[in-house]
């Protein structure tokens, strides 16, 4: 609970709670960087085709490394008779982002590595590739295979929803009938910060508010200044996570044939 004026006694790290998806309004505000992030719905199969090799590429939703390994087991089973399945995810949070590849049998840096970078430049998080490779007996050079499995890679990210993530900390208000105006007028010009408010009139009201995680505290001591510390804000513990979705659904898989000539080493 937040005194008037008081600064700090909001503890917004709280303890660690249960994490929920749900769709949002598409409309959603301009929060800070570190309340967002971008990632990926599950995307369809695309296919590149480069002097005999065929690359089958997906972009996956991935939570966790064992989820996104498992992901790769099903894409390894469901195509057995490939040669190589390269892997690479990126994970939440932004700040501190844990990044893996695997080349799976690729000469060192020519599968996992370009697939890590395509992640990076799409700047999406919780997110997955998959690139299965059917060698088409012709060697395309370690240079070759690289930029193979990073466009296979690109291709798969394009193809995928693209989603924001929002993380967001719930604050519960009660407020005397008298300042309820006041409170909405508040609510009103923090439009950026606040994701939703959900409303409850009955013998007073009482609010719940859905807002960036680094403003939470702010917003609190906002409300409380305002109705001079009649209103009593407490946060919730554990942060929620809602997605919205920024672009179209996923187009269908696309076939590209591409020729090369070798230049450099065997693969």
């Amino acid at each position: 609970m937040i005194a008037p004026g008081e600064r700090g006694s909001l503890d917004v790290r709280g303890a660690p709670g249960s994490v929920h998806s749900r769709p949002v309004k598409d409309e959603m505000p301009r929060a800070r960087e570190t309340d967002r992030f971008g990632t990926v719905g599950d995307g369809p199969e695309t296919e590149l085709r480069v002097r005999g090799s065929r690359f089958l590429g997906q972009a996956l939703a991935a939570g966790s490394e064992s989820l996104a390994r498992d992901r790769r087991e099903e894409i390894r089973k469901r195509h057995h008779d490939a040669t190589h399945h390269c892997l690479a995810m990126r994970l939440a949070p932004p700040e501190s982002p844990l990044e893996r590849f695997d080349d799976d049998g690729e000469p060192s840096g020519t599968g996992g590595a370009p697939l890590l970078a395509a992640l990076r430049h799409a700047r999406v998080f919780d997110t997955l590739v998959v690139v299965t490779r059917w060698f088409g007996w012709t060697k395309l050079g370690t240079g070759g295979l690289a930029r193979a499995y990073g466009d296979a890679a690109r291709l798969a990210l394009d193809a995928a929803p693209r989603l924001v993530i929002w993380q967001l900390r719930g604050l519960l208000v009660s407020c005397a009938w008298e300042d309820i105006g006041t409170l909405e007028s508040l609510l009103a010009r923090e439009t950026e910060n606040v994701a939703r408010v959900e409303r409850e009139f009955s013998d007073a009201p009482r609010l719940r508010v859905l807002a960036g995680r680094s403003e939470a505290d702010g917003l609190g001591r906002r409300i409380v200044d305002a109705t001079a510390g009649r209103a009593t804000v407490e946060l919730e513990t554990g942060e929620r996570s809602e997605s919205t979705r920024i672009v179209k659904a996923a187009r269908d898989s696309r076939s590209i044939t591409r020729v090369e000539k070798s230049k450099d080493g065997n693969a």
